[in-house]
């Protein structure tokens, strides 16, 4: 039945489910949209560190994790582990004059992982890359004293298929990689109003963006006693090489109706822009963590992002500047009793963390930061084979009222199912 599950989530994903637009921020005006997190619910509660691994979770941030994977028995067989997440998020959008309130539901993530043999696991799936959603209006005054309105929308994003391998090379000592195919369309419009004027002006803008991408990884984790180990991770997210071929529409149309009048095709070509190739920085992360296994686990990480290298033609706005990315983020988790045969709140797991992002954008001479505090719970769904259930929250703000932009408040909910069964079992003859 489970697989069956799995196969329905799967096909449902790759047949469109990832065509949402998967935020309602404005900041997803800028370059290629929001980038989405690639961390599974349970990570991102304890504030999205990827530096933690253990044998019934897929870490979706860091491939060398993969090693851990699958639950000998004997030597007889191992564990498949495959994990889907959705979310909401509310939001509440202020600027200095206004305020608005906007939601969004999204699936996170569809991933299949297995122990392929003892130190070696592997495993592929689909998530966004990033999001574009926002509808904006100014209004300003012209050179004649009349009221100028322009309207800007935008959507799509692009969506990643990957697959990762993780190796455990000598004891406490794995290496894993990542491959990733970018895929998406991103489309915008602009629609400018004069007041007195029977016609509007257009311009519509369509990218189908496609490109790789991979990402290494290293753990160390040795035991400092019998009961405690360190975790250590360092992780890269080599530069991402992407083809936009562009498309452009610009006209006029009836605000009577709304009907097109005169639209043309902009000759692209003739400005190289027709087919740009572009690049995300590489993403460096350095993790440390501190743990007892099946009891408590306390990290941090801090990654780097040269993203002031980042520009793009076709896409890119004149009041946007980007400087180097980084972000610093602290988590862990506690289970009371994983063994409780009688009391089940004590072996659920409870996870904390909280995340510092510097996003790198520079808007109107403003930095656009973001701050989040995460927390929930697993609730175990079995105990013979383990599997959960996960329930996280996050509380955040990004953005600034200053510079006439907008300040987002949001509170984010989070629901995963981390599921192992018995997919692949070696028989014996006796």
């Amino acid at each position: 039945m489970i697989k069956k599950i799995v196969i329905l989530l799967v096909y449902g994903a790759v047949t469109g489910l990832f065509a949402q637009n998967g935020t309602a921020s404005p900041y997803s005006y800028f370059g290629i949209g929001d980038m989405r997190t690639t961390s599974t619910a349970e990570n991102q509660m304890m504030g999205g560190i990827g530096v933690y691994a253990d044998s019934i979770h897929i870490n979706l941030k860091n491939p060398a994790a993969y090693s851990k994977l699958g639950i000998p028995a004997g030597g007889d067989f191992g564990i498949t582990t495959y994990a889907a997440g959705v979310s909401r998020k509310e939001l509440r959008l202020k600027s200095f004059t206004d305020e608005q309130r906007s939601s969004i539901t999204n699936l996170d993530y569809i991933a299949l992982a297995f122990s392929w043999r003892k130190g070696l696991g592997i495993g592929f799936g689909v998530m966004p890359y990033s999001s574009v959603g926002y509808n904006l209006v100014s209004e300003t005054t012209n050179s004649n004293g009349e009221a100028v309105t322009n309207q800007y929308s935008g959507e799509g994003g692009l969506n990643k298929v990957y697959f990762s391998a993780g190796y455990e090379v000598i004891k406490n000592l794995s290496i894993g990689v990542t491959a990733n195919l970018n895929f998406g369309t991103i489309e915008s419009s602009r629609l400018q109003m004069t007041e007195n004027v029977q016609f509007g002006t257009k311009d519509e803008r369509m990218s189908k963006i496609n490109g790789v991408d991979f990402a290494y990884a290293l753990n160390y984790t040795p035991k400092i006693n019998e009961r405690h180990t360190l975790h250590s991770t360092l992780r890269i997210n080599t530069q991402a090489n992407l083809v936009a071929r562009n498309t452009r529409r610009i006209g006029s149309f009836s605000l009577q109706n709304g009907g097109d009048i005169e639209v043309v095709d902009v000759d692209l070509a003739a400005q190289g822009l027709d087919k740009e190739g572009f690049q995300i920085p590489t993403t460096t992360t350095l993790g440390l963590g501190y743990g007892e296994e099946r009891k408590w686990f306390l990290g941090a990480e801090y990654s780097f992002q040269g993203l002031s290298e980042y520009s793009n033609s076709f896409l890119d706005t004149e009041n946007l500047v980007y400087k180097d990315a980084s972000v610093l983020a602290l988590g862990g988790f506690f289970i009371p009793d994983h063994d409780s045969f009688d009391n089940y709140i004590k072996r659920i797991t409870y996870r904390a963390g909280l995340r510092l992002d510097k996003t790198g954008m520079m808007v109107n001479d403003a930095e656009i930061n973001n701050f989040g505090i995460t927390f929930g719970v697993g609730l175990p769904l079995s105990r013979v084979i383990p599997s959960n259930l996960n329930l996280g929250f996050e509380l955040g703000r990004r953005g600034t009222t200053s510079a006439d932009l907008v300040e987002e408040s949001y509170f984010k909910v989070n629901v995963g199912l981390s599921l192992n069964d018995l997919w692949f079992l070696k028989r014996k003859i006796n």
